[in-house]
């Protein structure tokens, strides 16, 4: 579990599939209200408060965003003031009325499949190894935070495919913990289609 600070009052948490088979916990358990969700949750704040000082109080909008091959992003806001009561009031681990936090919650499904690269030669034979098992491949590659990124649309992939592509990405590179969301706003798109073939031709 790996936890960011995004603004005073927002915070980034990644989940492994690792992180959520440790706990019990397919990634369909979390569009049901079960205790071992509710554990998860709480276990999550109390991270964040001891890592961060990032305080689960008041109204929190909660967005939980699950990703094909690496697991799922949390994002959670801190709200303030008033705010009206669409999620659940977590009241059973809490005790006091000051300690109780008000949570909206959305959910989503990325098909993206996401691999982070320290360094760009890694890319390079991770590219080489790709278009050698899979000469459709495609890809987008992003360059964020020092990092390089290739990004695959998993929605219609075969097992079979997918599961060539996530075990070479995995080989050169570390699942990613943010979304394509954010490094098309804040990452630099490097090639934006066919990333596996121009690197192939390219390098």
């Amino acid at each position: 579990m790996k936890i960011e600070r995004l603004s005073q009052d927002k915070i980034r948490i990644f989940l492994t599939l690792d992180d959520l088979l440790e706990r019990g916990i397919q990634k369909e358990d979390l569009w049901r209200e079960i205790p071992k969700v509710h554990e998860l949750f709480s276990e999550m704040m109390d991270q964040a408060y001891s890592e961060l000082g990032f305080e689960a109080s008041g109204p929190l909008a909660v967005e939980v965003i699950g990703l094909p091959a690496q697991g799922m992003v949390v994002i959670v806001t801190r709200g303030s003031g008033d705010v009206d009561h669409h999620g659940y009031v977590d009241d059973d681990e809490r005790d006091h009325d000051d300690d109780m936090y008000e949570m909206e919650l959305t959910l989503e499904i990325s098909d993206t499949i996401l691999y982070a690269f320290r360094d760009f030669e890694d890319v390079v034979a991770a590219a080489r190894r790709l278009a050698s098992a899979d000469s459709e491949i495609g890809g987008k590659l992003y360059a964020y935070k020092g990092l390089y990124l290739l990004a695959f649309d998993s929605s219609g992939v075969e097992q079979s495919r997918y599961q060539t592509l996530t075990a070479v990405l995995a080989e050169y590179g570390e699942a990613a913990s943010v979304t394509e969301a954010v490094l098309e706003e804040y990452g630099k798109v490097i090639f934006a289609s066919d990333a596996v073939k121009e690197i192939n031709e390219r390098f």
